[in-house]
């Protein structure tokens, strides 16, 4: 299956909302109430209400000047738009030049992050590059022991301390390792206790600063995983993450599992951070990189 044909099977069950909602809102008269119904739905797809009232509303200007008659000329309408939001924060991830290459990957509990770090590091090992997890998540022995099942299943190495071990010391080990065995993209997996707890945001702090001390310029980049299904709730996340951490990218994990994959283009609108990946399914393979056109034509264009 491509990536295309991946990335709309993962963003169906929002598709099939939003489709079902714009033909219900011009299954009569093509007037002003229309656009009221499709503000409606792409609210209800978690869009955010400023982001959907000015889809809308640049939709309704079309609709004035006459280049809107139809379904498809409002769906293809709306897929440029988000489009055009999406594509600023299309930047994949650039190792070159860097090396280790450090990703510190950062969320809340539930979210998969361990098995999308997993899923970063099968794209980097398919490129030819040697990767290194650091098991920074010591409060949990699961999360140790999870993170080790998946390196040992990649054929990466692993760097790992006792459950209850300082975090920012097995990144600084992690790094330490990672310079002797020519390691190219190191990748810290931190725990995921709740973003509203102030002292678990000094606790990433911390292993930033020790990262940046130990290696200038890392981590490179601060990646937060956040969980599609969360809608709403992702975007305070994200909020609170980048105003502690200064997030470098995103990673969005489970859009198959929700109808609520509206949230990416308020996500890329208010906060203009890159999104680097899109997980589309549970298997290896199915973290995509972010493409701002195959996302907008997955979502909205007819097929």
């Amino acid at each position: 299956m491509g990536f295309f044909e991946k990335i709309k099977n993962g963003l169906k069950k929002t598709r099939d909302e939003l489709k079902t909602r714009i033909q219900w809102a011009l299954k009569g008269t093509f007037d002003e109430s229309v656009f009221l119904d499709i503000e409606e739905a792409l609210i209800l797809s978690d869009c955010g209400v400023e982001t959907s009232s000015k889809l809308v509303q640049k939709l309704r200007e079309k609709w004035k000047r006459g280049q809107l008659k139809d379904e498809k000329d409002v769906r293809l309408a709306l897929c440029e738009l988000v489009e055009e939001i999406l594509k600023e924060v299309e930047k994949p991830i650039s190792i070159d030049g860097v090396k280790p290459f450090t990703i510190l990957t950062i969320g809340v509990n539930g979210v998969g992050k361990t098995t999308t770090a997993a899923k970063i590091a099968k794209t980097f090992i398919d490129n030819g590059k040697k990767v290194l997890f650091g098991a920074c998540d010591t409060f949990r022995a699961a999360a140790i022991e999870q993170l080790s099942v998946w390196a040992e299943r990649l054929g990466v190495d692993i760097v790992k301390h006792k459950e209850g071990s300082d975090p920012a010391a097995v990144a600084y080990d992690s790094l330490k390792a990672a310079q002797a065995r020519d390691i190219d993209v190191v990748i810290l997996d931190t725990a995921g206790r709740l973003h509203t707890k102030s002292n678990l945001m000094e606790e990433m702090k911390k292993i930033k600063r020790v990262v940046s001390k130990e290696l200038s310029g890392a981590p490179h980049e601060i990646l937060l995983v956040v969980d599609a299904t969360n809608g709403q709730n992702a975007i305070q996340q994200v909020k609170t993450f980048h105003e502690s951490l200064q997030v470098s990218g995103l990673a969005v994990a489970k859009l198959d599992g929700t109808a609520k994959a509206g949230f990416i283009i308020h996500v890329a609108e208010f906060f203009k951070i890159p999104i680097r990946y899109v997980g589309v399914g549970e298997k290896l393979d199915d973290l995509l990189p972010f493409s701002a056109r195959d996302f907008a034509k997955a979502l909205i264009e007819e097929e």
